[in-house]
């Protein structure tokens, strides 16, 4: 989030909200000015109640950007926000989808790993791919210092899907993938150099 806020995408960021009361991004984004609300998951009997509530507090912008929301959305909330609605997941899409995608990296021997920005649909982690960044692995990573690797390009990736998002550049085409109108087909991948060993 705060990599989105600092990154100057053309977005006029409204508004953050979390389901985590104690998620660190809100205090930062109060510190910036912006407005922030608290959706706590925990209050809510179920999903659809729960999203009701989230719909209340975001209203109808422009675009929505998840970041670290570890939730699972109601097909009607994704609905709302169909083509407008980008998240982050920490793989190379469609390798390792769900949680723990580090540790399957490593246990399955790859040798680059990364991050993809895709558009959110009700299928987990699985819809249209905007764009990704690739990291190596090296022989001696551990869960976290390739985590710190991909996080990285995170950081370079996220914002410039939300800057293609804010221009209206982004066009899914018949076959369900994402072309960047006025962009050749390389800016849609991001290589990162090799980091020190």
């Amino acid at each position: 989030m705060r990599a989105l806020v600092e990154a100057q995408t053309g977005l006029d960021v409204r508004a953050v909200v979390s389901n985590r009361p104690d998620a660190p991004g809100l205090q930062w984004a109060k510190a910036k000015g912006i407005s922030t609300s608290v959706v706590d998951h925990r209050e809510f009997a179920d999903r659809e109640t729960f999203d009701a509530a989230m719909w209340k507090a975001i209203g109808d912008p422009d675009a929505v950007l998840l970041a670290g929301f570890m939730r699972i959305l109601t097909p009607g909330f994704i609905e709302r926000f169909r083509n407008r609605m980008l998240n982050i997941h920490p793989s190379l899409l469609p390798a390792f989808p769900g949680l723990h995608t580090h540790r399957q990296a490593l246990a399955a021997g790859v040798k680059v790993h990364g991050c993809t920005v895709h558009f959110v649909t009700p299928t987990l982690d699985s819809g249209p791919i905007v764009i990704q960044g690739a990291v190596p692995v090296h022989a001696q990573d551990t869960e976290q210092t390739l985590a710190a690797r991909v996080l990285e390009a995170e950081h370079r990736i996220y914002p410039q899907a939300a800057r293609w998002l804010a221009q209206d550049r982004l066009r899914i085409t018949e076959h369900g993938t994402v072309e960047v109108t006025g962009a050749p087909a390389a800016a849609q991948s991001l290589v990162s150099p090799p980091a020190e060993r």
